[in-house]
């Protein structure tokens, strides 16, 4: 069933995507919202009971609907499955961005693309030379791809295999939705303390969907560079799992995706240094390799679940 619901999943959210002010995602931030307002009461013991209610809580109730679609109908079950996934996984939740950004360049409108990742990312990017314009939307597509699906489907796969339903999906999105959410304002919200929970259970939640991720580019891409980079140019490239990611990529693609390289000391440069400045190419070759890893991916389920029909 995992199978079959992932991928009926992804078609229909490829034929009809989501809308981005839908009633699900707008009654989740609500909820996240209600939770931050009520608990965060500045303490570390309060941050992180307020996460454990606004992450795990859609979760429990998640695996509460599937287990009563299950002792009720299969099909219910199924659908339940299915419907989760379409709220949760899938490309065009952020592909538009990157479409549109693409288009303007391809169409040499640098003007829209550079308004299309401020808008995208809401920073300021008019001043960004072309290379790190191109690096930026590398790196963020990148990133957006592991967060709404690559990392989604491992949490889903692993709940699913313990006998929760959908409900790893739904905390993963949870997570990774409070670490953005719940970042320190300038009128003092959330607290201190609220911030670091959410940032650092988002660390341990994606720690091992990060990795697989990497490993799946590695695989599709250039195998040898990835996991040279992915051992030696991590911290260079960001923080935690992003840098993990990015890392990876560099490698996969031999595109330069870390901070400018003149800022860094001779030996600290490394292999980074023969890869290519990003150019409108690498743009392509980036949607290739996720395409890749999505094959990659369905094709392991897919022998995972003929293993368990023949045991």
């Amino acid at each position: 069933m995992s199978f079959i619901a992932v991928l009926l999943a992804l078609l229909i959210e490829q034929v009809r995507p989501l809308a981005f002010n839908n009633p699900v995602h707008a009654g989740l931030r609500a909820w996240a919202r209600l939770v931050r307002r009520n608990m965060d009461a500045g303490q570390q013991a309060h941050g992180w009971l307020a996460w454990a209610g606004a992450a795990a809580g859609p979760a429990v109730l998640a695996f509460t609907l599937h287990l009563v679609f299950s002792r009720v109908s299969i099909v219910l079950e199924f659908a339940w499955v299915v419907l989760t996934l379409y709220v949760t996984l899938g490309f065009r939740q952020f592909s538009h961005h990157f479409t549109d950004i693409r288009q303007a360049l391809e169409a040499g409108d640098e003007i829209s693309a550079r308004q299309g990742l401020a808008e995208w990312l809401r920073v300021d990017v008019s001043s960004l030379p072309r290379a790190e314009l191109l690096r930026q939307v590398i790196a963020h597509s990148i990133l957006a791809a592991h967060r709404h699906v690559f990392g989604v489907l491992l949490t889903f796969l692993v709940g699913w295999w313990l006998g929760l339903g959908p409900a790893g999906a739904i905390l993963y999105r949870m997570a990774e939705y409070l670490s953005r959410n719940w970042r320190q304002r300038p009128d003092g919200t959330p607290s201190a303390a609220l911030t670091a929970a959410a940032s650092q259970a988002w660390q341990w939640v994606d720690f091992i969907p990060a990795r697989a991720t990497g490993l799946g580019f590695a695989v599709v891409g250039n195998f040898e560079e990835a996991l040279a980079s992915w051992r030696s140019e991590t911290e260079r490239h960001g923080e935690g799992n992003d840098g993990v990611l990015l890392a990876t990529t560099a490698g996969a693609l031999n595109v330069r995706l870390s901070a400018r390289l003149e800022s860094l000391d001779p030996e600290e440069v490394g292999d980074a240094g023969s890869r290519a400045e990003p150019q409108l190419a690498h743009l392509a070759s980036a949607v290739g390799l996720v395409w890749r890893t999505v094959l990659l991916w369905m094709f392991l389920l897919a022998m995972l679940m003929l293993a368990m029909l023949n045991s």
